[in-house]
């Protein structure tokens, strides 16, 4: 399996980060190989199979993992000690974004053209983002930002922020209601042309509002439907595709 990941802040904090891709998994057919996703027409057990290889790639076969049910909203799952299993109830419901301060949870949501995003704090609490367009321009990323900074107590200047694989603002046409709407709320610079959008320009802008530090704010560059045969994208197969993921845990001490 390969991924995009942070080796200078798993030493630091002990926090393994990772942006999946298409590599490394079972399945096949138009998920082939690494498909994460149980919600599209994939097996059930080679999707199990495949979210296995990433924790095992991560370093912690035996975590207790959290999917939640991705619903292009703002909705915010917290994870603290001891209250795991009650939280996977939660975010079955649906959530966007998940909190997690206890250690050996690893935190997985899935992605095809979406923006994955990963806020890590100093003490090793994080939360993972799913920025759709209707999350991104509702503020998730800032929502999920300073909830981490509700939780812990830290301050969102310290906290570092990844923007993964997502589609660009060269593929990223949108009606021109929407471009007006991520106008309103992040500026005119988010929005090239009349219809193109920046999810990761939009994002950092929010991140920023949230008190981060710009310099602390990583974005990969990746545009996922400039690049179908390495990540999965909606747009690029018609909406027939996998999904890679975003996936952040603690190991304990």
């Amino acid at each position: 399996m390969r991924a995009l990941t942070d080796e200078g802040l798993y030493e630091a904090c002990d926090v393994r980060i990772a942006f999946t891709n298409r590599e490394g998994g079972v399945s096949e057919g138009p998920y082939a190989s690494l498909n994460c996703g149980a919600h599209v027409e994939d097996d059930p057990a080679a999707v199990a199979r495949n979210r296995q290889i990433v924790l095992d790639a991560l370093g912690t076969p035996n975590a207790k993992l959290i999917v939640p049910n991705q619903v292009h909203g703002t909705n915010i799952v917290c994870v603290g000690q001891g209250n795991a299993d009650e939280v996977q109830d939660k975010a079955a419901e649906g959530a966007d974004a998940l909190v997690v301060i206890a250690p050996d949870v690893a935190a997985l949501l899935n992605f095809a053209d979406c923006l994955p995003l990963i806020v890590v704090a100093p003490s090793g609490a994080f939360a993972v983002g799913h920025g759709g367009w209707r999350g991104a321009v509702a503020h998730i990323a800032s929502k999920a930002a300073l909830e981490l900074a509700a939780q812990t107590g830290e301050d969102t200047a310290q906290f570092n922020a990844y923007i993964g694989p997502h589609i660009r603002s060269e593929c990223f046409e949108v009606g021109v209601e929407v471009a007006e709407q991520f106008a309103a709320e992040f500026g005119a610079s988010v929005v090239e042309g009349e219809r193109h959008v920046s999810l990761a320009r939009a994002v950092a802008c929010d991140l920023v509002a949230a008190g981060l530090e710009p310099q602390r704010i990583a974005d990969c560059g990746i545009c996922t439907k400039c690049n179908p045969d390495r990540y999965f994208s909606y747009r690029a197969t018609q909406g027939c595709c996998g999904r890679h993921s975003a996936v952040a845990v603690r190991h304990a001490r």
